[in-house]
């Protein structure tokens, strides 16, 4: 991809999600889902942070999610807190998270970028200070982990605000009013939890039927949310295969979110840049690959 070198003031989507509304329709127009890796920003340090990023969008995954790193990510399993550690020892914090996203955002004007994290890094450097400086570095939509929808209205008003699109979550165990809230909250995407429990692709199972019942779960919530008008559900948690991300695509998803297999990546390539870029890049083709008709 070439580098390009607009501003990043002139390249703000119209409204709040924009960037994701063009993508799922272009998308759609194709038959595609969308890929969607995630990485912790300044992991495992900041200059081989961006390269990372770079080759992700090389390779072809149609929207990022990325990580501000934190010392106490509770949602997250042990792949991604080794990923904030390495992040934080390398002195990563979020203003060169900042200026790591500006930069992506110029690499690729068009992709959309949302960040996932924690309330105390917004409450750190102030809420409505926090949505304007990642509204200025490009960032489409913020999803804070820890956040209760009871809770989220200050949030959700600096973020529209910022022109930067509020993410909720909807685990499979929500009542049918925490849906219609989660579809009411969410902009640009609605992210959709394929099971209860932190983040990692090494949950054990414990039931031979707890694959089907976890798509039989998620098709439920997908098709609730679009019942109730939210934007395009997107499944993480626990996808690390390519027959992963179709079985997302199959509950009727637009897309599928990746995130410790690509960090086990990283983590197995600590000490040879060239081996973690190459297999990072051969693990998306694949992922997207099946996200095809």
């Amino acid at each position: 991809m070439t580098q390009v070198t607009s501003s990043t003031s002139s390249l703000k989507p119209t409204q709040a999600g924009q960037r994701y509304v063009d993508c799922f329709a272009n998308l759609a127009a194709k038959n595609e889902g969308a890929f969607i890796p995630f990485v912790a920003i300044g992991d495992p340090n900041a200059e081989q942070s961006l390269k990372i990023i770079k080759t992700l969008i090389d390779a072809g995954a149609d929207a990022l999610e990325l990580g501000i790193p934190f010392s106490d990510p509770s949602a997250d399993g042990i792949t991604i807190q080794e990923a904030a550690k390495r992040a934080l020892a390398s002195g990563v914090n979020t203003d060169v998270c900042i200026d790591i996203l500006k930069q992506v955002r110029e690499y690729a004007p068009q992709i959309p970028m949302g960040l996932l994290l924690y309330g105390n890094l917004v409450f750190a450097r102030g809420i409505e200070k926090f949505y304007q400086d990642m509204g200025e570095a490009g960032v489409d939509s913020v999803l804070i982990a820890d956040l209760p929808l009871r809770e989220s209205l200050p949030f959700r008003k600096a973020a529209l605000a910022a022109n930067v699109a509020p993410i909720f979550i909807a685990p499979p165990n929500a009542s049918e009013d925490s849906l219609k809230e989660v579809a009411s909250f969410s902009h640009g995407y609605t992210y959709i939890l394929s099971r209860a429990g932190v983040t990692g692709v090494d949950m054990p199972v414990t039931d031979e039927n707890e694959d089907d019942n976890k798509s039989s779960s998620a098709k439920q919530l997908v098709a609730s949310l679009k019942q109730y008008r939210a934007a395009p559900g997107v499944i993480g948690f626990g996808i690390s295969q390519p027959s992963q991300v179709k079985d997302a695509l199959n509950t009727g998803a637009a897309g599928a979110i990746s995130g410790s297999a690509v960090v086990k990546i990283i983590e197995n390539n600590l000490h040879d840049e060239q081996a973690m870029l190459s297999t990072l890049s051969d693990f998306v083709i694949a992922m997207k690959a099946a996200t095809l008709p």
